[in-house]
């Protein structure tokens, strides 16, 4: 996802819109962690991370905690489960959609029909994750960090890359990459050496990338800006330049 795209896209974002969303996610997150392992974040890495999510969102207390007595049983509960779909955007752009859902037949009914109005197509498994790597990923400030000194600090905790990001607020990050099997080496080296954390998670990373004029590539962010609009969806990756 480059700086050009991540640029384009905050002309077209909406900040009430995007809070609400990127609770909902966070909601998720935290409900399948702690009917994973357990509503303890000393004893559950993936509630850590959940919850470190949901404060980098801005989610009040109240609410992560809601969301955790919830998943615990003590509220309105349902069962969500991770799902990825895959598909074509307009003029050819490749994208996966992770979802969280307790429903998947609503789900990819929802997600087809967007796709289809979209100028897209919904594929089969395997129609396009071929052509992206999953990563574990962290998200740091930039400010304060320097690069190289902050590369060689983590190569021997299993980093393997550092890339410039942006925040949907457009502030400038540092985002660390290591294979999936890698994600507590490397989270155990910033907690080591006391790094904070704005994000963190598993992303799909295209190997090589599309560009597309200005006009095609708007049609491409419609289209992803209406699927992350559904309930259900996670986030979508995608190999726009």
């Amino acid at each position: 996802m480059g700086r050009t795209f991540e640029n384009r896209r905050l002309q077209i974002l909406k900040r009430g819109d995007r809070d609400a969303k990127a609770f909902t996610r966070a909601g998720r997150q935290i409900s399948m962690a702690v009917k994973a392992a357990g509503p303890d974040p000393d004893a559950n890495a993936s509630l850590r991370r959940a919850i470190q999510n949901a404060r980098a969102a801005n989610m009040p207390k109240d609410r992560i905690q809601n969301a955790i007595d919830k998943a615990m049983g003590l509220g309105d509960t349902a069962g969500y489960q991770e799902v990825l779909y895959e598909g074509y955007g307009p003029h050819g752009i490749a994208l996966l959609v992770a979802t969280a859902t307790d429903n998947p037949t609503r789900t990819v009914a929802n997600l087809r029909f967007t796709f289809k109005k979209g100028n897209g197509n919904l594929g089969n498994t395997g129609s396009v994750s071929f052509m992206f790597d999953q990563f574990a990923t962290f998200r740091l400030d930039a400010e304060g960090h320097d690069r190289d000194e902050l590369e060689m600090e983590l190569i021997d905790h299993s980093l393997e890359a550092l890339v410039d990001g942006m925040s949907d607020d457009g502030k400038p990050q540092l985002v660390l990459r290591c294979t999936r099997e890698n994600f507590g080496n490397l989270q155990a080296g910033l907690e080591a050496k006391k790094i904070a954390v704005v994000s963190s998670g598993f992303e799909w990373v295209p190997k090589t990338t599309t560009e597309l004029e200005e006009a095609e590539s708007n049609a491409v962010l419609e289209l992803i800006d209406k699927l992350e609009e559904d309930d259900d969806v996670q986030q979508v990756f995608h190999n726009l330049e």
